[in-house]
C-alpha cells in the first residue's frame, strides 16, 4: 500500500516537472533541502490524519488488533521491538501509525514507527508517512525520540527489517535478530525499557515465491537488498472480486500483542558484554511472549520461534 502511495507522489511530482507547473517543483525541491532533518528529529505528525476514516476500514479488513498484555507507565521511553516484519507490516502500521487503537491502551504514550531512511527522500510522500508518525530508522531519529527527558515516547522498531520480509511465508516463524544488536545498544544508552511485540498473522496475508536459502532467487534478492536497502519479496495474494490471484492482502486477522517491559537502566557506553547479555534477555521475553499466545492464535503447540 505504501509503494503504490509512493509511486503516486512521484508519478505527481515528474507531471509538475514536464508540465506548466515545474516553478511548483522548484519550490518544493527548496522546501525538501530546508526541511531534510526533519524525519530524525521527530517527524511532523497530524492527528487529523491518524484519524482518517479509511484507517478504521483498514484495521476492520484483516481485521486487526491490538492486544495489551502490561501497562506502560509514560513516564518512561520506551523502545518497542515489532516481530515479524512480514511484507506489508499492517500490524505495525494499523495499530501504531493510526488512532485510536494504541492511544486508548497506552494513554499518554506517544509512538513513533521508525522506518527506512531512504522513503522520506520520496517527494510528498515523505509528508504523508511523518504525518501518520512515521519517522526514519536511523540511529540519530531514535535518539531523538528517546531522548524526551519527560517520558512519554515509544520508539516502535521492525528488528527484522526488510531481509526479514524475505522469510514472510504462510506459517514461518523464522526472525531475524541474532546479528541486530543495535535497538538493544540504543535501550541502553537512553535507558529505554524494552518491549518486545508479536504480530501473530502478519505473515498469513500474502504467498510468497518459494525462495529458500541457496536458492538463485534467494541470492539475487539478497544482492539487490544490500544494493537497495529494501528487499523485494515476489507476492501475491487475492484480487478484488476473486480470490485465485492478486495483490490485495488476504483477510486474516492480525493480533498484536505487546508484552511486559523489560527495565533497562541508562548506560551511555555500555560493553559488549553488557548489550549481549540484554539481547539474551530480550530474546527469552520474546519467545515467553510467543509461547504464552500462540494457542490463541492458531499456532500450533510444537511450533516455535526460530531464530536467525
Amino acid at each position: 500500500f505504501l509503494s503504490l502511495v509512493a509511486e503516486f507522489c512521484c508519478g505527481f511530482f515528474v507531471i509538475l516537472i514536464l508540465g506548466n507547473f515545474w516553478f511548483l517543483a522548484v519550490l518544493y525541491l527548496l522546501w525538501l533541502y530546508l526541511d531534510w532533518g526533519t524525519p530524525c528529529a521527530g517527524g511532523r505528525r497530524s492527528q487529523w490524519v491518524r484519524s482518517w476514516t479509511v484507517w478504521k476500514y483498514f484495521r476492520e479488513y484483516f481485521p486487526i488488533h491490538l492486544i495489551k498484555t502490561s501497562e506502560l507507565n509514560p513516564k518512561h521511553n520506551y523502545l518497542l521491538g515489532f516481530h515479524p516484519h512480514g511484507v506489508l507490516v499492517a500490524g505495525a502500521f494499523g495499530n501504531f501509525c493510526t488512532d485510536p487503537p494504541f492511544k486508548n491502551l497506552f494513554p499518554g504514550l506517544t509512538p513513533y514507527l521508525h522506518i527506512m531512511p531512504i522513503w522520506f527522500g520520496c517527494p510528498f510522500f515523505r509528508e504523508y508517512i511523518m504525518s501518520a508518525g512515521m519517522v526514519s530508522a536511523s540511529k540519530e531519529s531514535v535518539s531523538h525520540v528517546l531522548n524526551n527527558e519527560g517520558g512519554g515516547h515509544a520508539s516502535v522498531i521492525v528488528i527484522g527489517g526488510a531481509e526479514e520480509s524475505l522469510n514472510a511465508h504462510p506459517g514461518s516463524l523464522t526472525l531475524n535478530i541474532l546479528k541486530r544488536k543495535g535497538f538493544i545498544k540504543m535501550a541502553l544508552k537512553h535507558g529505554a525499557h524494552l518491549v518486545p511485540v508479536f504480530s501473530f498473522g502478519e505473515n498469513e496475508l500474502f504467498k510468497q515465491v518459494a525462495n529458500p536459502k541457496g536458492s538463485w532467487l534467494r541470492n539475487v534478492q539478497e544482492k539487490l537488498q544490500k544494493i537497495m536497502g529494501f528487499a523485494l519479496p515476489l507476492f501475491h495474494a487475492r484480487g478484488v472480486f476473486q480470490y485465485s490471484f492478486g495483490l490485495i492482502p488476504y483477510r486474516q486477522p492480525i493480533h498484536t500483542v505487546v508484552g511486559s517491559p523489560i527495565p533497562v537502566k541508562k548506560n551511555s557506553n555500555p560493553t559488549t558484554e553488557e548489550i549481549d547479555q540484554l539481547h539474551a534477555l530480550y530474546l527469552e521475553k520474546l519467545k515467553k511472549l510467543f509461547e504464552e499466545h500462540k494457542s490463541n492464535y492458531g499456532i500450533p503447540a510444537h511450533k516455535s520461534l526460530i531464530f536467525e
